[in-house]
């Protein structure tokens, strides 16, 4: 068993067709529905809007009132100005600013966003963790002796 990984994220949406359409806008694309749910292939692991009712009900918890948790999910980018194009189309599609990118103290740039459920997202440029051609992060290198 490897421990460490994730394989699925899951958000709560209030509105699914809305949370839909708003992925759409970012340029996100489902590669999997069911009633109630919809999958988005992340290479390697999957993203996963799913009506708040439907997955209170699946987590055995029907009627509960769920929420947005204290999250941030995050998209890297090769550069700043990728990083503006991300957020001005998280924008134009509905987001809610939380804080334009700017220079940040860690040496890198970023900013963040709330989706239309609130859902946070932070969109960065990260000059210590280079991405590979798929705009994924890059395997560190072999440092082993």
């Amino acid at each position: 068993m490897t421990p460490q990984r994730l394989t699925l994220i899951t958000l709560g949406t209030a509105d699914l067709d809305r949370a839909l359409a708003f992925y759409a806008a970012l340029g996100w694309h489902p590669s999997e529905r069911a009633e109630g749910v919809a999958f988005f292939d992340l290479g390697g692991m999957k993203l996963a809007l799913f009506g708040l009712a439907d997955l209170a009900a699946d987590q055995g918890r029907p009627g509960a009132a769920l929420g947005t948790g204290a999250i941030t999910l995050a998209q890297n980018f090769s550069d700043r100005a990728a990083v503006d194009a991300a957020f001005a189309c998280a924008l134009a599609a509905g987001a809610t600013p939380l804080k334009a990118p700017e220079a940040v103290f860690w040496g890198g740039y970023s900013g963040y966003y709330a989706d239309p459920d609130g859902h946070v997202w932070e969109l960065a440029h990260n000059p210590f963790w280079p991405l590979d051609a798929n705009g994924r992060l890059a395997p560190p290198e072999d440092t082993a002796p």
